[in-house]
């Protein structure tokens, strides 16, 4: 039998939220029922509220979560009733060419699920990013989840399912960042902090971070940054360059969704340098490059989708540093609300101000 939950439901772009009752069905063939701890919000949930990228509507948006399993459907085995777990929205067919070389996120086999959410009235609600996790409950496919000790909170667990995994992993996966290579972070929000994070534990030597907003400087040097500047000054590649040593950058984050910090940012780069496009910008943005210049000094530019992550091999070793003081997951947490809060919560990180956002729940 469907169970009745709350969540916070979009019925038309760039309005409030709205809690209400809204009918979640069991989980079928290969899926787990998770009752959630706690979901952080990301800019990607607030991009996708506004309508920045379209969408069926209504929908329940919100994809970084972690709770405990409470009901599985036929064949799952390697998950039980009373696991904790995280909630991604990285759905794997297990068997197509991107999962086959280790490239989940980017899954192509993926076949439509029966509707999981509906109104009362029996109309569908459309769940968002393969999670609709702004709710009490989920219905998920297994492969979306990982698994969780007893000993790390939802609400710090919650973290892992996206904003950490996007930083750490673009540094980490997708860059393949080496000790001694130099590193330019653009923006210091929650997923730059996490890229920096990522250089850090990868072993670079310098380490720069920027941001429009100098209150956030202090922190990125808290999460291991060298140097910290601010992104609007005059030719900032200039200073990055000072700060390290007279180096240009090997690798450059743009984690932050702003056509200006892309326009910027092969600026930073040493020859056969590479610009990774982390932060997402609204549909239809464009920015420009010079091929001649990429061409002439064997610089490049990748896309990076969830830091590459895979779930199995990444997050185990995330919770194990995590346990060793060595990944900063507390430190991210801005404020922690209720449900009945979200669309308050929202507000506050569209401010620019907070690195991470989390709902929690009972």
């Amino acid at each position: 039998m469907p169970s009745e939950i709350r969540a916070a439901v979009c019925r038309a772009f760039n309005t409030p939220l709205k809690v209400e009752t809204v009918h979640l069905r069991d989980p079928g063939p290969g899926e787990v029922q998770v009752t959630l701890e706690a979901v952080a919000i990301c800019h990607s949930d607030i991009s996708y509220i506004e309508g920045a990228w379209g969408g069926d509507l209504p929908a329940v948006y919100g994809h970084e979560a972690a709770g405990r399993v409470t009901a599985r459907g036929p064949g799952v085995t390697a998950l039980a009733e009373g696991d904790r777990v995280l909630v991604t929205l990285i759905r794997s067919c297990g068997h197509c060419p991107s999962c086959a070389t280790a490239k989940p996120v980017y899954c192509t086999g993926n076949q439509p699920l029966p509707p999981e959410l509906s109104l009362p009235d029996g109309t569908e609600v459309t769940k968002a990013m393969n999670c609709g996790a702004f709710a009490e409950k989920v219905t998920v496919h297994v492969s979306q989840t990982a698994p969780l000790g007893d000993d790390i909170p939802g609400d710090v667990a919650c973290l892992l399912a996206c904003g950490v995994p996007t930083g750490v992993g673009a540094a980490v996966n997708t860059a393949g960042v080496r000790p001694g290579d130099v590193v330019v972070v653009i923006g210091a929000g929650g997923v730059g902090l996490n890229a920096i994070q990522g250089a850090r534990i990868a072993g670079a030597a310098h380490i720069i971070a920027l941001d429009l907003e100098e209150t956030k400087l202090d922190v990125a040097l808290d999460f291991g940054a060298t140097a910290a500047l601010p992104a609007s000054g005059d030719k900032p590649w200039r200073a990055a360059k000072a700060a390290a040593g007279g180096r240009a950058a090997d690798h450059v984050f743009v984690s932050v969704g702003a056509i200006p910090a892309y326009d910027m940012a092969s600026r930073f780069l040493a020859p056969g340098g590479t610009v990774y496009a982390v932060g997402m910008p609204h549909s239809g943005d464009t920015t420009s490059y010079e091929p001649v210049i990429l061409a002439a000094t064997g610089q490049g530019v990748r896309g990076s989708l969830m830091g590459d992550i895979v779930l199995g091999r990444d997050i185990p070793w995330m919770i194990e540093l995590y346990r060793q003081g060595r990944l900063k997951l507390d430190e991210l947490i801005s404020t922690r609300w209720r449900l009945d809060q979200i669309n308050e919560a929202i507000a506050d990180t569209k401010t620019g101000q907070a690195r991470r956002n989390v709902i929690t729940f009972d």
